[in-house]
């Protein structure tokens, strides 16, 4: 959200982030954001931050709880699925002028839309005037179909409009990731030359004027995970491998659709989440996903480096608010807010 928060025009002074390997790739990708790395529950002191301009706290609670693929946790009982309360506090805390807040769709549905009414309900006792909707990713020139649910607060008492869609063709895996360069199962090199020139506008937005790629790391699978993937088609899942080569599941017709999904090169991507439970498939070679490819169909910038291990990468990629998205939704918040001052020089 960060990075979409900045293209918009926000200056962003301040992160929180309990996560040691997502708070590096912080430092390194945003080095003027003063970040507290700790668990947000411990942040009580907010008297070092100065605010000369209109002010907007955002930000995506933890959303496993409310993902349509973890039924499991998806409850009042869950505790981190309470922690939205702690973004409402700093809310509260910091008065701003504006609030963002981002969440999976499956918000809406757990426990019968219970936390997110509780949340507007909050934000409304709190004085802001409240808009919300479903926004999908691919709308906004994302090549990825992606929902996610946005809520912005305003103490001005207007409501913001959300953005019209602003791309008319869908961007596809090819223009998304067709200059990348083609790398093995288990593929470990972090530098490498770009295979082509950039493909496709999108392409060139994410390069700008890069000449090396970087985290191109592909997770080691074992031979007999690389043999399924040689029967899957474009678009196909697990219902597309033998049944011979599945005998380690005790009840493989329990997979849902996105294990074993081959991604189709002239369609967008279905979406990027947790690596281990998707198993996304690369569209032409016999592999997973790269961190960088998922990168781009995430619209990260190739300048975006990830920092830890290969398995925090890919979890801090798949975690993560699509930067064009975001971007889409604050500039709708700076358009309207131009528009307040403007009545109010009047």
């Amino acid at each position: 959200m960060s990075i979409g928060a900045t293209m918009a025009g926000v200056d962003v002074r301040f992160a929180v982030e309990a996560d040691p390997h997502a708070a590096a790739t912080y430092r390194f990708n945003h080095p003027d954001v003063i970040v507290f790395q700790d668990d947000i529950r411990r942040l009580k002191d907010f008297s070092h931050l100065r605010f000369d301009d209109e002010v907007v706290v955002f930000g995506g609670p933890p959303c496993q709880g409310f993902s349509t693929s973890n039924q499991r946790t998806r409850s009042a009982s869950n505790p981190n699925n309470w922690l939205f309360r702690e973004f409402l506090r700093v809310v509260s805390e910091i008065g701003p002028d504006w609030v963002v807040f981002e969440n999976v769709r499956g918000i809406l549905e757990t426990e019968h839309a219970f936390f997110v009414n509780l949340i507007k309900k909050c934000l409304e006792n709190l004085g802001y005037t409240l808009s919300y909707t479903v926004l999908n990713a691919v709308d906004f020139g994302v090549p990825q179909r992606r929902l996610r649910l946005f809520v912005i607060g305003s103490r001005q008492g207007v409501q913001v409009p959300f953005p019209a869609p602003t791309c008319k063709k869908p961007v596809s895996v090819m223009e998304a990731i067709g200059d990348l360069p083609d790398l093995e199962n288990g593929a470990a090199v972090d530098l490498m030359d770009y295979k082509s020139e950039p493909v496709s506008d999108y392409a060139y937005r994410m390069r700008g004027n890069k000449k090396i790629a970087t985290n191109h790391l592909v997770t080691h699978n074992a031979s007999y995970v690389v043999k399924r993937y040689s029967h899957i088609p474009p678009g196909g899942n697990w219902e597309d491998i033998p049944s011979r080569l599945m005998k380690n599941y005790a009840d493989k017709s329990r997979c849902h659709t996105g294990i074993y999904r081959r991604l189709k090169l002239k369609e967008p991507s279905v979406v990027i989440g947790n690596y281990r439970k998707n198993m996304l498939v690369h569209p032409t070679q016999d592999r997973g996903l790269s961190v960088r490819e998922a990168a781009r169909l995430q619209s990260f910038p190739d300048w975006f480096r990830f920092m830890g291990s290969i398995g925090f990468q890919q979890q801090q990629v798949g975690n993560a608010v699509p930067p064009m998205l975001a971007e889409a939704v604050f500039r709708s918040v700076i358009d309207v807010s131009r528009g307040v001052k403007t009545r109010v020089a009047a």
